[in-house]
């Protein structure tokens, strides 16, 4: 089975800053203008208590990164903020260091031999993500929101998906919708399916769901599945967010059928399944 060309990542793939976005370049994506202004301070004042509470678990969790394997403690690395502006993001490291050093950028795929021992754990815990709580106070990222993409795959991945810049309107989060409900990327059906929770959140972003995934992630992280969660907190269906999203396909008189094959060789030139290594 071959990859469409179209549809290949690699490390020459452009890291072009996306052109800045406004709620009027898509007016179907209402919002509570209001609400974003007092989601930022009341975001800013949580991320304060929790890097305050959650100090002792980051300074156990670097010491055993640093303690069972080689390299930094912390990974950094350039993703893209609101109206695609790059700033780094920062997570305690849970790979082998250098891990793209041969690959260029590329998705982590299941059982993915580079995630070390410590890594796997952070991982399944989310306690690699508590240094995002710095990006966070900067001002990079909110504590709820889409996750944020890397430069390198923006622009392929909007030639795509015609509505997949609109993710780019609202801050980035350290959990979110999609985080919350769907496993991690791993193919372009993936990525779709991940844009359309993305895309309702940011029509339908209010306190109560923001509240709401907040407990879900929570939840999840002491230990409870976020199938579980989802039904506990009565997050949105499937049904409902597939459902807004082809409406918004409607309203953008767009409609994006893709059709995937992955690839049989590990060729960086032709690749589909990507990770990344954080």
């Amino acid at each position: 089975m071959h990859t469409n060309p179209s549809l290949a990542f690699s490390k020459s793939s452009s890291g072009a800053r996306p052109e800045a976005l406004t709620l009027e370049t898509f007016p179907e994506l209402p919002r509570l203008a209001w609400y974003d202004p007092c989601k930022a301070a009341a975001e800013l004042l949580l991320a304060v208590v929790l890097s305050i509470v959650g100090a002792p678990i980051i300074l156990l969790a670097a010491l055993a990164v640093k303690l069972t394997s080689k390299g930094p403690i912390l990974y950094s690395q350039t993703r893209l903020g609101k109206n695609g502006r790059p700033y780094t993001i920062y997570k305690l490291r849970s790979m082998l260091h250098n891990c793209e050093k041969q690959s260029g950028p590329c998705w982590s795929t299941a059982g993915d031999p580079r995630i070390t021992r410590v890594g796997h754990f952070l991982r399944r815990s989310h306690l690699d993500e508590l240094p995002q709580l710095w990006n966070v106070l900067r001002g990079d990222m909110g504590l709820v929101g889409p996750r944020p993409e890397r430069p390198e795959f923006v622009p392929r991945l909007a030639e795509v998906f015609p509505l997949y810049r609109s993710r780019l309107l609202v801050r980035p989060g350290v959990t979110g919708l999609a985080q919350v409900l769907l496993p991690p990327d791993t193919d372009l059906a993936s990525v779709r399916r991940k844009l359309a929770y993305d895309l309702y959140y940011v029509q339908k972003t209010n306190p109560w769901l923001d509240f709401r995934l907040l407990l879900a992630t929570g939840l999840h992280v002491v230990g409870i599945s976020y199938e579980l969660v989802g039904k506990v907190v009565s997050l949105p269906s499937d049904a409902a967010i597939e459902s807004a999203y082809r409406d918004l396909n409607s309203a953008q008189g767009t409609q994006t059928h893709v059709e995937i094959s992955l690839p049989d060789t590990k060729d960086t030139t032709a690749k589909v399944e990507m990770a990344t290594c954080v």
